[in-house]
């Protein structure tokens, strides 16, 4: 099996847009695991799928395949960080979070840049490894009060 690296960055950066970044919960599809929200982009001889529970506090799976076959894969959990926060609250922290996951790079192209700013929202991603064996953590932080952290690990399955 002769899997392109750079076609596999494209669809896994294409695949994060077109799903919970842009869509949110309304790009679920019908998933099997009881609770779980379930995101599936196909697009030739590749299929991707991110299985997450929660929401304040949630954890999951992005898993992509290769003619049917499991190549690569990350793991995260994280969410809200400040106490009792109101719904209200966690939905505008998910709509930045959205935003700055929509800024994906084929550099970095497992969460979102390393830096992204709105209003009073400061997103901020830290990377070591490379595609092929990684871990992260991202945060959001509002007037130097941290509200979300997240951390993440994953690379290739061959």
């Amino acid at each position: 099996m002769s899997i392109e690296f750079a076609a596999l960055t494209d669809f896994l950066i294409k695949s994060k847009k077109q799903t919970y970044a842009s869509h949110g919960d309304e790009a679920v599809v019908r998933s099997f695991l009881n609770g779980s929200k379930q995101l599936e982009i196909r697009s030739g001889d590749y299929l991707y799928r991110d299985i997450y529970f929660g929401f304040s506090f949630f954890a999951g799976q992005e898993m992509i395949e290769y003619q049917d076959r499991p190549i690569w894969s990350m793991v995260y959990s994280g969410g809200i960080t400040v106490p009792n926060a109101s719904r209200e609250t966690t939905v505008h922290l998910y709509s930045f979070l959205r935003d700055a996951l929509r800024a994906v790079d084929g550099e970095s192209p497992y969460r979102g840049p390393q830096s992204f700013q709105a209003n009073a929202y400061l997103y901020q991603n830290e990377v070591s490894g490379t595609f092929e064996r990684f871990t992260g953590y991202e945060s959001i932080q509002a007037n130097d009060v941290k509200m979300y952290e997240l951390t993440y690990s994953g690379g290739m399955i061959l």
